[in-house]
């Protein structure tokens, strides 16, 4: 591999890299960035306030809490809370597999035991402003950074559970939906997840709407031509480096330099 195969251009207002191979054995959205405050959250998506507060965070990881926003059925009101990432549908034994059941695909979900039920009636919002995805060079992985515009407010599509463990206590669980990527996304990596539109978040959050190919028509790939990507510091392949850094960009010939030589 050459260094012109980890070039970049500008694709509308993205960062694509050219000729990165594509990921297709990493986990898709294994990490993602929320780093506004809970109050700037509530007011952006319109939420009734939760109990939990929430910090801001550059890092978020499989099993960790992480903010979801629902509906009542008889009360057409959004609300905030805090769920485990990582789904274990109602019916499951044990939680083990909760850490493989942060992603659910699109073209599959109404057909998977573990995810058909929480597509008709129990779907959420997940707030976000970046995601991270990682291409594989030799041995090596290289992070890159995902936003909407210059780092706005979005929601990824989410289902949710809850399970009841062997103390007897309910434990909510939620997984973020993917579909096939779209221009800026498949540089990296061969799925993205489900960015909905706002206007979309109304039918989304419905638990009364149970049409599932209407609800289907909404996991799509996001318009490429408002996101951008570029790489940043590998700082954030460690879980336990939570900070601004980790998604500040770093400069293309200095990931290069650290590939290649």
């Amino acid at each position: 591999m050459t260094r012109k195969s980890l070039g970049r251009f500008r694709f509308g207002r993205s960062l694509r890299i050219q000729d990165a191979p594509i990921c297709h054995n990493l986990p898709m959205c294994g990490r993602y960035r929320l780093s506004r405050r809970k109050q700037i959250i509530e007011e952006h998506f319109d939420t009734v306030s939760g109990e939990e507060d929430w910090t801001p965070r550059y890092n978020i990881a499989p099993t960790q809490p992480v903010p979801v926003i629902r509906q009542h059925p008889k009360d057409p009101v959004r609300k905030l809370s805090q769920m485990r990432w990582g789904l274990i549908p109602a019916w499951s034994k044990d939680s083990s597999a909760a850490a493989r059941m942060i992603n659910a695909r699109a073209e599959t979900a109404a057909t998977k035991p573990a995810f058909r039920d929480a597509l008709k009636s129990r779907r959420c919002l997940i707030p976000a402003d970046a995601f991270y995805e990682w291409s594989r060079v030799g041995k090596a992985k290289q992070p890159y950074c995902f936003e909407i515009n210059e780092g706005e407010l979005f929601a990824f599509a989410g289902l949710w559970d809850r399970w009841r463990d062997p103390s007897g206590n309910w434990v909510k669980t939620c997984a973020i939906l993917t579909t096939t990527p779209n221009a800026v996304t498949s540089a990296v990596h061969d799925r993205m997840p489900v960015i909905l539109e706002p206007e979309r978040y109304d039918l989304w959050l419905d638990p009364g709407i149970r049409n599932v190919a209407a609800i289907c028509e909404l996991l799509k790939p996001y318009d490429a031509r408002l996101m951008r990507c570029y790489p940043v510091n590998t700082r954030i392949n460690s879980v336990v480096i939570d900070d601004a850094d980790c998604s500040a960009p770093v400069e293309l010939a200095e990931v290069q330099n650290r590939l290649f030589f």
